[in-house]
């Protein structure tokens, strides 16, 4: 069962055997879709596919397009599976930015083979995320293809980091929303879309999916901080060994200047890194992120006071409390 499913109570039984026997279909395609007939392309293709993941984005296409009232089609399949296919892709590229070693519990791809096959796998993905919305037709075509360029803008944003003396928080929420909001904007505009919405309730459920995914990325800089490392796939303080601005690290910097201090030193020791985590953990910072993925959370449900009232939207607005327990 994909992650994105474990946890999520659905009021209604026929949605949840829906929603499972969508994603079977989802994973489905998505393993067919980057296959290849070069056994080497085709295992570097499938590394990450095979890894798992919590697969939210497809789950919200899905969601949005029961909301909308026809349901999971072939068309919102394809839809979903290349939002996921477009998210893995940045995954190899990200890997090789940040000189990851592992990803999802697995050998990254770039430690395994390189940077070149990391960053051409990812590029294969995204080439068949596009002819999967090219049958989709131009609109879906034009949409991703905008959202790959708001992604691309929010990774340059991030590694480029905030202007001198500017507002840290800001950078960090602007980013957030290009690099994770955006495509779970698109997912939940492609469900709804192909799902029949009218178009109110395109834009709300565009807005619910861009509010929960910025929520979703909080809880995920919250538990590279609190985790075990099961739950977020990576090794707990990985991205304060990178020097990432993340959300506990942002909020720090105002509400902690010691704490904040201390985390963006040289991290590259473990005792060092130990002891930067264990500062974080309990620093009033922690409780102060939380409260923002929280605040974010909650304007998505508020988006949906527009959608029809249903098992969907009570799933939509199950997924909310799911991504602010996770962290709790």
């Amino acid at each position: 069962m994909p992650t994105a499913l474990r946890g999520l109570e659905f009021a209604d039984s026929a949605l949840e055997s829906a929603m499972t026997d969508g994603m079977a279909r989802v994973e489905a395609l998505m393993r067919e879709t980057v296959r290849s007939e070069y056994p080497f392309v085709d295992e570097a293709s499938h590394h990450l596919v095979a890894a798992g993941g919590k697969r939210y984005r497809p789950l919200v296409t899905l969601l949005a397009a029961h909301a909308a009232g026809r349901g999971v089609t072939d068309d919102v399949v394809g839809a979903a599976v290349a939002i996921e296919l477009t998210h893995l892709a940045t995954l190899y590229h990200d890997d090789v930015m940040d000189e990851a070693t592992v990803r999802r519990g697995a050998q990254a791809a770039n430690a395994r083979w390189g940077n070149t096959i990391a960053i051409l796998t990812g590029d294969f993905l995204f080439a068949r995320a596009s002819e999967l919305t090219a049958d989709l037709g131009a609109d879906a075509t034009r949409i991703l293809a905008r959202t790959i360029g708001v992604l691309c803008e929010g990774q340059i944003r991030e590694t480029v980091g905030p202007p001198e003396g500017g507002n840290l928080l800001e950078h960090y929420l602007r980013v957030v929303t290009e690099k994770t909001g955006s495509l779970i904007a698109t997912a939940g505009r492609l469900g709804a879309m192909f799902g029949g919405a009218s178009p109110s309730e395109v834009g709300a459920l565009t807005r619910y999916a861009e509010f929960f995914g910025v929520a979703f990325q909080l809880s995920d800089d919250i538990l590279d901080v609190t985790s075990s490392g099961d739950e977020s796939g990576k090794t707990p303080g990985t991205d304060l060994r990178e020097g990432i601005l993340s959300l506990p690290v942002v909020v720090a910097a105002t509400v902690d200047p010691p704490v904040f201090a201390q985390v963006r030193s040289d991290l590259s020791g473990d005792d060092a890194l130990a002891a930067a985590l264990s500062a974080l953990r309990g620093s009033p910072a922690m409780a102060v992120a939380r409260e923002m993925t929280g605040k974010w959370a909650a304007q998505a449900r508020a988006s949906l006071a527009d959608v029809a009232p249903g098992s969907p939207r009570q799933a939509l607005d199950a997924l909310c409390d799911l991504v602010v327990t996770r962290t709790g």
